[in-house]
C-alpha cells in the first residue's frame, strides 16, 4: 500500500497534526510550521519539538512534510520582497530541522513585472542564498510544480529542471509533484498515454530520483486551464482513473503522497479526508 496522508492543522500543538493524521489512518502528514499568512513566527520550543517527534513514533506516522508560506516569492523582481522571501525560507528550513522534518515544500515564485528568464535566474540565486545560509542543515527544499496561473514559474517541468541543474545540489533540492497543478498545466495524467508521457518527461528533464513527495489533488478546472483549484479525489476533471495510474506505478510506490483537498464534512457528516483517503486506496491494485 502506498504511503498516503494529508495536510493537517497544528492548532493546539504540532503533535496535534500527527494525532489527527493517525485518527483517520494516514501513513504520513504535511503541516505548516507557522501561520501561513504571516511572515513572523514565534520560536519552536524544545518541548514542542520533542512532543512532535515523539508523537510520530507513538502514532506510527512517517515522512512528515512541511509546506512553506505562500507569501514567499523567490522570483520577485522587487529586491526587498525577494530578500524577505529568502530570509523566510531560511527560517522555514530551520523550523523544519528543529522538528525533525526532512523536506520543505515551496512554490518557486512569480516573475510579476519581470520576465520568465529573469524570474528563473532570481529563483536560482535565491535558493542558492538559502542553501548557503543553511549549509549546516540537511533539510531539503522541494520545489512544487505549479498550474501556470499568471506569472507563476514552474508549470513546465523544464523550468524546474533548469533551476535544479543550475543549483547542482540534489541532496538539498528536489521536487514535490502536485497532480492538480500538473493537470491544469497540460499534463494529461487522466489518460494512460498522457500519464506515461508525463512521467517520461519528468524523468528525462528533472529525473525521478529528484521526486520526493506528491500532492494528491483532483482539479475543478479542465486540462490545460492553468487555473489552480483543488477538488476532492475522483470528483474533478482528473477522476479516479488518473489517480490509479499514479498509485499503481511501481516507480513511485516508495514516495509519500499527501492530500491537500478541502477540509470539512459531506452532506451526511462524513469527514472529507476520510472520503478522499478511501477513494485513493480503492484504486490500489
Amino acid at each position: 500500500m502506498p504511503i498516503i496522508g494529508s495536510h493537517m492543522s497544528i492548532a493546539g500543538g504540532y503533535w496535534k497534526a500527527v494525532e489527527s493524521a493517525a485518527k483517520i489512518h494516514c501513513n504520513c502528514v504535511q503541516l505548516f510550521t507557522k501561520n501561513n499568512n504571516q511572515w513572523r513566527a514565534k520560536p519552536i520550543s524544545e518541548a514542542e519539538a520533542a512532543d512532535f517527534r515523539q508523537s510520530l513514533g507513538k502514532f506510527g506516522i512517517s515522512h512528515p512534510l512541511s509546506h512553506a508560506s505562500y507569501l514567499i516569492n523567490l522570483a520577485s523582481p522587487n529586491p526587498d520582497l525577494r530578500l524577505r522571501s529568502i530570509e523566510a525560507l531560511v527560517i522555514e528550513l530551520e523550523r523544519a530541522a528543529i522538528l525533525g522534518i526532512p523536506n520543505v515544500v515551496v512554490h518557486p515564485g512569480s516573475f510579476t513585472t519581470g520576465s520568465v528568464e529573469l524570474g528563473i535566474e532570481a529563483i536560482i540565486e535565491s535558493v542558492q542564498s538559502v542553501l548557503n545560509s543553511t549549509a549546516e542543515l540537511s533539510t531539503r527544499i522541494l520545489l512544487e510544480n505549479v498550474a501556470g496561473q499568471g506569472t507563476n514559474i514552474g508549470a513546465d517541468f523544464s523550468e524546474l529542471a533548469r533551476i535544479i541543474d543550475e543549483l547542482g545540489d540534489p541532496r538539498r533540492v528536489g521536487v514535490c509533484l502536485d497532480t492538480c497543478h500538473a493537470f491544469a498545466a497540460g499534463y494529461n495524467l487522466a489518460a494512460t498515454a498522457g500519464y506515461e508521457s508525463m512521467i517520461e518527461e519528468f524523468d528525462q528533464t528533472i529525473g525521478l530520483e529528484s521526486l520526493h513527495a506528491i500532492h494528491l489533488n483532483d482539479s475543478k478546472k479542465p486540462l490545460g486551464s492553468r487555473v489552480d483549484r483543488h477538488e476532492h479525489v475522483g470528483r474533478g476533471a482528473i477522476g479516479l482513473v488518473g489517480f490509479q495510474h499514479l498509485l499503481n506505478d511501481p516507480r513511485l510506490n516508495h514516495l509519500p503522497m499527501y492530500l491537500e483537498t478541502e477540509k470539512g464534512v459531506d452532506d451526511s457528516g462524513v469527514d472529507w479526508d476520510v472520503i478522499n483517503l478511501a477513494a485513493i486506496r480503492s484504486g490500489v491494485k
